[in-house]
């Protein structure tokens, strides 16, 4: 079983740092383990500024795909109220989670528009970092799937999620 404390790793295929930051662990159901952050947690990409982030709960499944649920705000830094990175299936080291992210992210905006994002910047890295062609198909094919599943409010990404998120929300209170 992971630890309470999380570090959330994601790199790209090249081995590139990208997104990363730390998390509470908030427990496991049959989606997978559920992390969250209160908010103010520090966000940081690469060696970027970091940018502070409003509470969110994080699903790490054991598929080729994560899920950020973000708490709606009127001054919230990101406009989704879901955003679901299709990566390669997250792996665990102690207390470091790490996924590959494959670029293509589905998301839906805090009004309920769900759309398939980076396509462009899937096909660019695929070829220039020559993703294998089983990956190639396998990102393409999540991404249709999550596309749907989202759009049919199918769990966890409807009450699942959203009942993760306010147990992220009370760390923060």
């Amino acid at each position: 079983m992971p630890p309470d404390r999380v570090h959330v790793r994601y790199t790209k295929w090249n081995g590139a740092l990208h997104w990363h930051f730390d998390m509470t662990r908030l427990g496991e159901d049959e989606h997978g383990i559920w992390l969250g952050a209160p908010s103010g947690t520090l966000l940081k990409r690469g060696d970027e500024l970091t940018k502070v982030s409003p509470a969110f709960a994080l699903l790490i499944p054991t598929t080729l795909w994560t899920a950020v649920f973000n708490l709606v705000t009127p001054t919230s830094p990101f406009p989704y109220d879901l955003y679901v990175d299709v990566c390669t299936p997250p792996v665990w080291d102690g207390s470091t989670v790490t996924a590959i992210d494959l670029d293509l992210d589905v998301v839906r905006t805090f009004e309920g528009v769900v759309t398939l994002e980076d396509e462009d910047e899937f096909e660019q890295h695929a070829a220039e970092m020559e993703y294998p062609d089983h990956i190639v198909a396998a990102a393409r094919a999540a991404a249709v799937t999550l596309v749907e599943a989202v759009e049919m409010g199918e769990e966890p990404f409807d009450e699942v999620g959203r009942g993760w998120l306010a147990k992220a929300v009370a760390i923060s209170e």
